[in-house]
């Protein structure tokens, strides 16, 4: 069988021994100087290359001095802001290694972190200084803290201090350094993201620098991009959604990157026209939270050309295009363990549902059974397992976590965990995390399908769909949707909204409506702790013969 694959990946460094930020920050200052890299509009500041490197290397210059080598963790525990992205580059032209730590993190959750990759320096927001405190024996190892200001910075250097640390401002990073900036190559480490653990502690994605550049050049194919392009992130820049797949592409093309502090959903479009911002990404239900916005007669005047969402809402694919003006939606399925391996060519319509095509000639994917790592046939459903092509464009493993590394990487693929089909022409499609998976009645369901489902409905703003024991069929599962929503609505309106949308048998006998769903610090809906609730009073029942 012939599979259709995508080719329309080709590195815009050429030679890979360039694949490490550094090399890609001095490259573009050389060629590029005057030209604007950072627009932050909520500070009013802009940074050229040669601006943003030379603070870059300031600050990397000052992180050395204060008695890092290179190779050394620098934890970095704030909001979006230039100081944040000024962090980020300084660690790696000192061929230091980014920890960006989830700012909801505290107690158990941050402690784990810390003494995970044994930080060496971290860079904090002022409010966040009592988080480390409490876990100050996690911490132990980081010998010095900068602190950002957000109106509190002389108290938390008092307490970061008074707890055994020394504490500076962040801006004293930009004071004048002595150090040697080291040599960093495409195989050093540049970054440890951690996962959600959703299921256990969460992991340390051990990126190198060819990894972190290969998905940002990834993301330059996927959205087209080029120097006349501007690409917005309102995404946390500690998720890898705003730093490696949004501001690390527009250092590899030359383009604008402009960063937002948070999302929002009502002023979105006045942001794209005022930042001219022609590519932008959408994450979860962002896309449907826009389109769920009141109409206005000139949402098509701006000068957005591409959306990268993941996942693409495929029900209001069409209408959003159309009323925004948006030339073209891309999509990918890809971790941070493995970048992307599959991916969607631009401008082309794809089947409904359809995440992508397979790089071949960067990645070997297949679909295998989990329990025997045997391929299955086409059409069937099967857990995705990765390996490279490439050297270094894929994750070392998890830091300190020997035992997880083996356990994902077994047979000598990473498995994903992830349940994905593939059809004949060679469309991969996302069905649900193998754990979420639901059978009924001899039918697969997938939670996911079932959520986008109900989530396209006008007053749904979060849903989670989850697994609950069968009373009259063994070993088999019923259907149950939590739901929140924007004003009251009856269970039969939304019954009747999933019966239009998809099969019989997917449509959940059970709804509950609840005013929040409980979450990791990274907002992933914690499915677990629902079904261990399982049937509650207020639970909505459709008996089992009403299809």
């Amino acid at each position: 069988m012939t599979f259709r694959h995508y080719r329309d990946l080709r590195a815009t460094f050429a030679d890979r021994a360039d694949w490490a930020l550094p090399t890609v920050l001095r490259h573009h200052a050389a060629q590029r100087p005057d030209a604007v890299w950072l627009d932050a509009p909520e500070e009013g500041l802009t940074w050229t290359y040669r601006q943003i490197l030379g603070e870059a290397e300031t600050v990397g210059r000052a992180l050395l001095d204060a008695g890092a080598g290179k190779g050394d963790r620098v934890v970095i525990f704030a909001a979006n802001s230039s100081r944040f992205i000024r962090t980020w580059l300084g660690s790696a032209v000192a061929g230091l290694v980014e920890v960006p730590v989830n700012t909801a993190y505290e107690h158990d959750f941050l402690a784990h972190q810390v003494r995970t990759v044994r930080a060496r320096l971290a860079v904090i927001d002022d409010v966040h200084a009592e988080r480390f405190t409490a876990v100050a024996e996690a911490a132990r190892d980081i010998r010095k803290f900068w602190v950002i200001d957000t109106g509190r910075q002389a108290e938390a250097i008092e307490l970061l201090t008074a707890a055994g640390w020394e504490a500076a401002p962040w801006d004293d990073l930009l004071a004048r350094g002595t150090a040697t900036l080291p040599e960093v190559t495409p195989r050093d480490l540049a970054a440890v993201f951690f996962t959600s653990g959703t299921t256990g502690p969460s992991k340390g994605v051990a990126m190198p620098h060819a990894q972190m550049y290969f998905f940002g050049d990834e993301c330059v194919a996927l959205t087209r991009l080029t120097s006349a392009d501007a690409w917005m992130a309102v995404t946390p820049l500690f998720h890898g959604n705003a730093q490696f797949m949004a501001a690390y592409p527009t250092l590899v093309a030359g383009a604008r990157f402009v960063l937002r502090s948070r999302f929002s959903a009502s002023r979105w479009i006045d942001q794209i026209r005022e930042s001219r911002v022609t590519v932008t990404n959408f994450i979860g239900v962002m896309m449907d939270f826009i389109w769920k916005q009141e109409h206005r007669p000139d949402d098509a005047d701006n000068p957005l050309r591409c959306v990268f969402a993941a996942p693409t809402a495929s029900s209001i694919l069409a209408p959003m295009k159309e009323r925004f003006g948006i030339e073209a939606f891309v999509e990918v399925f890809g971790l941070t363990e493995t970048s992307a391996p599959i991916l969607a060519p631009y401008g082309e319509d794809r089947p409904a549902g359809a995440a992508g095509l397979a790089a071949d000639e960067w990645f070997e994917v297949a679909l295998v059974d989990p329990e025997t790592d045997e391929e299955v046939p086409v059409g069937t459903i099967g857990e995705l397992v990765v390996r490279p092509k490439v050297p270094f464009i894929s994750s070392n493993g998890y830091y300190n976590m020997p035992d997880r590394t083996v356990e994902a990487w077994r047979n000598l693929w990473f498995h994903t965990g992830d349940a994905l089909r593939r059809d004949e022409q060679g469309w991969f499609y996302f069905v649900d995390r193998f754990k979420d998976a639901l059978r009924r009645r001899g039918e697969n369901i997938s939670s996911y399908e079932v959520e986008t489902a109900i989530l396209s409905h006008p007053a749904a703003l979060e849903c989670a769909v989850i697994a609950v024991p069968a009373s009259t069929e063994a070993g088999e599962d019923e259907v149950m949707a939590y739901l929140i929503t924007r004003e009251e609505v009856a269970p039969e309106a939304i019954w009747e909204w999933c019966r239009n949308r998809i099969p019989g048998f997917a449509v959940p006998r059970y709804l509950r409506f609840v005013d929040e769903l409980p979450k990791t610090p990274s907002q992933r809906v914690q499915k677990a702790k629902l079904r261990a609730a399982g049937i509650t009073p207020d639970t909505h029942d459709r008996t089992p013969d009403r299809r």
